[in-house]
């Protein structure tokens, strides 16, 4: 170890290391150094988490451009509804109580029309009934005296609130009319605790509907006529996606389980997603139910008329969310740990395939009339197929326990003394798991089948005879009447 000046004065010192190499050790840096390093380390740190979230919400902006669509359209209505502030016509007219107009705006723009218009009949019809209850209440309650006034007051007050806020526990008003029910519980407070000291309460009541009509109008305008996403629309292709993605998912798990000892199916994250698609399945209630609500005040727009049985679509998820969950269980048989008897495997494994292969068939098909909403034409031939997978199966099934008595090897068949090996009934479990969840999605896709024919029925699916092409239809040459004669004459030879 050797120590010297540097060229700074400051002191170093060198550690000779044996082959002709040194090593200079820097001494320690100053308290302020530590500091400002520390510092730029946050600084950079910070810099980055707001670059991932700038690149996170491009990814978003980019996969969804109808959400970049609704960021506009809200700044769009607000500054539409500013304009009551800005202009002095307006302001007049309005008044300070234009506050009311921007809060609707914000309170009520969602992303679907349907839950738009939800929440903007919510609140007008809400607001319109509170104010009425609340003047006639402070009417009754004004020619009672002053003694009785303010008992009528606190007493329609405590009434009414209790029984909005019961009312939103009925599941049937909380899925259409819990927002309604908050806005009236705070409406006709309002009006009532003001009507008391404030002596021009219908002139108050009359500005607060006014306003909160221009902010729900101008709402449901820009979501109907620019760009609008409609909460049918995204039910119907959540339902389409959801029955491509069972399809998907129980032709991976079964091709997984045969050849997970052998040729391993490729296809990377891409078939790993599509494995997993079942799961989306089972989340979507929430998505499907809070969709369909919001569809039923939608009015008829593409192919989805008035009326249209969007509850239908709630009883189709239920049905695909029974199938997926068999999918669930199948997909667990990949990840136990007792592997069956491989020549099980091989006698089971064209069977389990074509049955699976059928089953997704079936959905897919099932798929495309959801997407085209036509009525299909080989669906009866798909479930056909299905059916006769089926039976092969069962059949396979019936002869397994013939094959569970399996000679030694080297010895010759018939010789006495031979003794059979019977493999464990733990080994055979997991392979007869698997058979009987096919046969079981089998009978469940055929429940899918029938609920889709169903809403087919009630949404006046077209026919498949409509996707037919006119046939070219072959040109007939007309007979002449000498030809005629003719001909009649050689048949009368005859």
């Amino acid at each position: 170890m050797v120590t010297g000046r540097g060229d700074s004065g400051t002191l170093e010192w060198k550690v000779n290391i044996p082959g002709g190499k040194s090593e200079t050790l820097v001494p320690e840096s100053g308290f302020v150094c530590r500091i400002w390093r520390g510092l730029r380390g946050l600084v950079e740190e910070f810099l980055l988490k707001i670059w991932r979230f700038l690149e996170k919400a491009w990814g978003i902006g980019v996969d969804e451009p109808r959400k970049l669509v609704h960021c506009l359209k809200v700044g769009l209505a607000l500054s539409a509804v500013s304009l009551f502030y800005y202009m002095r016509p307006l302001y007049d007219g309005v008044g300070g109580n234009a506050m009311w107009a921007v809060m609707t705006v914000v309170v009520v723009f969602e992303y679907t029309v349907g839950a738009t218009l939800s929440k903007s009949i919510n609140r007008t019809a809400a607001t319109f009934l509170a104010g009425s209850l609340g003047i006639g209440i402070h009417w009754v309650a004004t020619q009672s005296g002053e003694r009785f006034e303010p008992i009528i007051l606190g007493f329609s007050v405590f009434i009414l609130a209790a029984v909005a806020t019961f009312s939103r526990f009925v599941p049937s008003v909380k899925a259409r009319f819990d927002y309604g029910a908050s806005i009236f519980i705070l409406t006709f407070s309002l009006v009532s605790v003001s009507g008391y000291r404030v002596e021009k309460l219908i002139g108050l009541a009359h500005n607060r509907l006014s306003t909160i009509a221009i902010g729900t109008s101008l709402c449901i305008i820009i979501s109907m006529l620019f760009c609008p996403i409609w909460a049918g629309d995204e039910l119907h292709s959540l339902i389409t996606r959801n029955l491509e993605k069972l399809s998907d998912s129980l032709n991976g798990c079964v091709a997984e389980y045969f050849h997970r000892n052998g040729t391993v199916v490729s296809g990377g994250e891409d078939c790993s997603k599509k494995l997993q698609g079942y799961k989306c399945v089972l989340n979507s209630k929430a998505t499907e139910d809070s969709m369909a609500n919001f569809a039923i005040w939608e009015p008829a727009h593409g192919n989805f008329n008035f009326r249209h049985p969007w509850k239908q679509y709630l009883k189709l998820g239920a049905s695909m969310r029974y199938c997926a969950c068999c999918i669930e269980a199948l997909n667990g048989c990949l990840d136990t740990e007792v592997e069956a008897p491989e020549f099980l495997k091989e006698h089971l494994q064209d069977v389990c395939m074509i049955l699976s292969s059928c089953s997704s068939n079936v959905l897919k098909e099932l798929m495309i009339t959801m997407k085209t909403m036509r009525r299909s034409s080989k669906i009866d031939f798909f479930v056909g197929e299905m059916n006769s997978a089926v039976q092969d199966l069962q059949n396979g099934m019936k002869s397994l326990p013939t094959m569970l008595s399996v000679p030694p090897p080297n010895t010759a068949k018939g010789e006495p003394g031979t003794k059979t090996t019977i493999p464990p009934l733990m080994e055979v479990l997991p392979l007869a798991t698997l058979v009987s969840l096919l046969i079981e999605i089998a009978a469940r896709i055929e429940a899918i089948v029938d609920n889709i024919d169903e809403l087919a029925g009630l949404a006046e699916f077209k026919s498949a005879k409509d996707d037919k092409p006119k046939q070219n239809q072959s040109t007939i040459t007309p007979i002449s009447d000498n030809q005629d004669h003719e001909t009649m004459t050689a048949i009368q030879k005859v």
